[in-house]
């Protein structure tokens, strides 16, 4: 009697988790879709009236006084959904949903240099969190309702479901992460994903033709690319903390972004930079096809890193394909591996040192570019990660384990 009142129970569970896991991945992956589809139609709104731009100061101004009077429980960002996870009284408020979708858009009809990830991963975790009282679960369920919405967002928003899954897992810190999230969390990011599909959304496709063999030599400079990409992405994290320290000294939220919009507006007139601003894919593809130019990536990186400090909506994670894939092609110049392979590494290495989340990245390189690519991302990713600094550009991330860096051991020789 126990014995069948106990399968009684489990099946009970695997319908109920199965009906959430469809439920919640389906509307994600569908909002998702229509995020895409809007994002798409700004862009091209702002590249066939590029005097748009000068509106940016206004656009940000509205963005940041909306946030500051009518969401500042919603500001953090991927970082909220974090800290909801480790802090039960943290709540996922479910404005962060439709402010981050409308802030996103209107950054990038504005001009921004801004991504999709982090707008697709929180209104993931918003359009989640919900559930966890509708269904009355306790608190260890609310955060596997939590990673899904991530994974959900993650995968439907890249087309790439299993490193959608490990981001999920890995952001939240692993060592804290209860097995049973694990299936929840791939399940969520395969559904999400073929549902976006199923919205006509066309994710972009990279190809790596020539790989090298896996020599001493091959290996050598993927070693010392690995670091570059590395040190790159610490510039990244420093940037953003400059601009941060330097923006906040001004009491009135609502007007950084607005004197911020004034100087992006400026550098992109000034010095053409049309190419800098928005999610910049047509310059990730070119980055794979011929060298990129010397200075793309540092351009890509600062109007980015200024973006988002001053309080534009948006991810980081394609502005940080872009400034690896651009940075790796042109090492081209100096570097004796295949172009393609070199975009291809930069693209997912300075992704990985700029996010610690070292297993997901290498993952996500082998569903974009193949297995046969992932042996050259793996090391590149790996050096880069131990390369880049201890912070990762999600502030509340609860590391997993105490991480060694290159660039901390090195400032701590130069005190002796």
């Amino acid at each position: 009697m126990s014995y069948n009142r106990t399968i009684q129970q489990l099946l009970l569970s695997i319908a109920k988790w199965s009906f959430i896991c469809i439920l919640i991945s389906s509307i994600i992956g569908s909002v998702t879709a229509i995020f895409l589809h809007s994002l798409d139609w700004v862009t091209f709104l702002r590249e066939k009236h590029t005097w748009i731009i000068y509106l940016l100061p206004m656009i940000g101004f509205i963005i940041v006084y909306i946030y500051h009077f009518y969401g500042a429980e919603a500001n953090k960002g991927n970082n909220q959904l974090i800290e909801s996870y480790h802090q039960a009284q943290t709540v996922i408020p479910f404005k962060m949903a439709p402010l981050v979708f409308i802030g996103t858009l209107l950054t990038h009809l504005g001009g921004g240099s801004a991504g999709r990830e982090g707008t697709a991963v929180q209104m993931g975790g918003a359009i989640a969190a919900p559930f966890a009282k509708w269904f009355q679960l306790d608190q260890e369920e609310r955060k596997t309702i939590i990673i899904m919405g991530v994974s959900a967002g993650f995968a439907a928003v890249f087309g790439t479901p299993l490193a959608g899954a490990i981001f999920a897992l890995e952001i939240m810190g692993l060592r804290y992460i209860r097995w049973q999230s694990i299936l929840p969390s791939i399940f969520a990011a395969y559904i999400a994903h073929f549902i976006c599909l199923q919205w006509n959304i066309q994710h972009s496709f990279y190809i790596v033709n020539t790989i090298p063999d896996i020599s001493f030599k091959n290996i050598s400079w993927s070693l010392g690319a690995g670091c570059i990409f590395g040190l790159t992405a610490l510039l990244y994290s420093l940037s953003n903390q400059f601009f941060e320290n330097l923006f906040k000294k001004i009491n009135y939220k609502p007007l950084i972004p607005f004197i911020g919009g004034i100087l992006i507006a400026t550098i992109v007139v000034f010095f053409n930079a049309q190419k800098y601003i928005g999610l910049g894919i047509p310059e990730i593809m070119n980055a794979f096809r011929s060298p990129a130019g010397h200075y793309d990536f540092i351009f890509k990186l600062l109007l980015t890193s200024l973006t988002l400090s001053l309080g534009f909506k948006g991810g980081e994670v394609t502005p940080l394909f872009f400034v690896g894939a651009t940075l790796g092609s042109a090492m081209y110049f100096f570097v004796p591996l295949p172009l393609a392979l070199l975009a291809a590494m930069g693209l997912v290495a300075v992704f990985a040192g700029a996010t610690d989340c070292i297993i997901a990245s290498i993952v996500l390189g082998i569903e974009l570019f193949g297995l046969k690519v992932g042996t050259f991302i793996g090391i590149a990713s790996i050096v880069a990660y131990f390369c880049s600094g201890t912070n990762s550009i999600y502030n509340a991330k609860i590391k997993s384990g105490p991480k060694f860096s290159l660039y901390t051991y090195l400032k701590n020789i130069s005190k002796l």
